[in-house]
C-alpha cells in the first residue's frame, strides 16, 4: 500500500496542470496587443524617418539642378532609400515640395500617413488607429 501512495505523489494533478494554461493564456492576452503596438509605432517611426530623408535628397536635387525632384529616381540618387513596408510620393512646385510616406504593414484599421511640408518644416502626421 506504501508503494502505491508514493507512486501517485509523484505528478501534477489535472487541475494544478489547468492553473498553469489558464495563466499562460492571461499573460498571452496581454502580451499580444502590446506587441502590435510596438511595430506599429516602428513602422510609424520608419515612415517618419523616410520622409526625413526624403526631404534631405530633394533639398541636394535643388542644390544641384536649381528645382525639386518629381520622382523618386532623382532622390535615389541622392542617397535616399526606400523602406520595404511603405510608399513614398513627392509633390514638387518650384519654390517648394511636399514629401509623403504611407505605411503599408503593420496598420489594420486605418493606415498611417506622414507628410513633410517644406514651406512649414513640419511633418504632420494620420498615424494608425
Amino acid at each position: 500500500m506504501n508503494r502505491l501512495r508514493l507512486r501517485a505523489e509523484g505528478g501534477f494533478t489535472l487541475i494544478e496542470l489547468l492553473v498553469v494554461i489558464a495563466i499562460i493564456g492571461i499573460l498571452a492576452a496581454i502580451a499580444i496587443p502590446q506587441f502590435s503596438a510596438y511595430r506599429r509605432r516602428g513602422y510609424d517611426s520608419d515612415a517618419k524617418s523616410a520622409v526625413k530623408n526624403m526631404a534631405t535628397a530633394q533639398e541636394a536635387y535643388y542644390v544641384d539642378v536649381n528645382t525639386y525632384s518629381s520622382t523618386i529616381g532623382g532622390l535615389t540618387a541622392r542617397g535616399f532609400k526606400q523602406g520595404s513596408n511603405l510608399t513614398v510620393a513627392t509633390t514638387p512646385t518650384q519654390t517648394t515640395f511636399t514629401a509623403q510616406a504611407t505605411v503599408t504593414a503593420g496598420c489594420t484599421a486605418a493606415t498611417g500617413v506622414h507628410t513633410f511640408t517644406s514651406s512649414t518644416g513640419l511633418i504632420t502626421s494620420t498615424a494608425c488607429n
